[in-house]
């Protein structure tokens, strides 16, 4: 049986939240670099889980960018989301591929201050799809049965 938007979304959202929390333990005991690339997955879901809760059954795509674009066609503020929360997209390869760095590996390159501010634009997308998908279900709740 298939699932509800809403249920698929918070199920995205779950994993979101649990992705958020090993990307917070990384920002601050090291591993900055994928701490940052963590953030950006933890973005990309919490974007899909909202999509996925409009009812969208086939959500494609890694750029946090244009998954907010598209999210901003259900809500104008994923749309204005998406120019705080594009950087996150910079962290998609380069946190992972030593070629996306010349002379350098990411390890090396990726520090606390950047791993921080990656986890806090991460935080931001979480908590706005959270209170989305919220009212969402409690607009659904409220519905009078035919």
């Amino acid at each position: 049986m298939r699932k509800s938007g809403i249920e698929e979304g918070k199920r995205w959202l779950e994993q979101a939240k649990e992705d958020l929390k090993w990307a917070k333990m990384l920002s601050e005991e090291g591993g900055y670099h994928i701490a940052c690339f963590l953030s950006q997955q933890v973005a990309e879901k919490a974007i899909k889980a909202f999509l996925y809760s409009k009812g969208e059954t086939i959500v494609i795509g890694h750029s946090v960018n244009s998954l907010s674009q598209k999210a901003g066609e259900y809500d104008k503020s994923m749309s204005k989301k998406s120019k705080i929360w594009s950087i996150l997209d910079g962290y998609y390869i380069p946190t992972r591929y030593p070629n996306g760095l010349p002379d350098s590996i990411p390890a090396k390159i990726y520090n606390k201050e950047t791993a921080v501010k990656a986890v806090e634009l991460a935080e931001d997308a979480v908590n706005t799809v959270c209170e989305l998908i919220k009212t969402a279900d409690d607009n659904e709740e409220e519905k009078p049965e035919e």
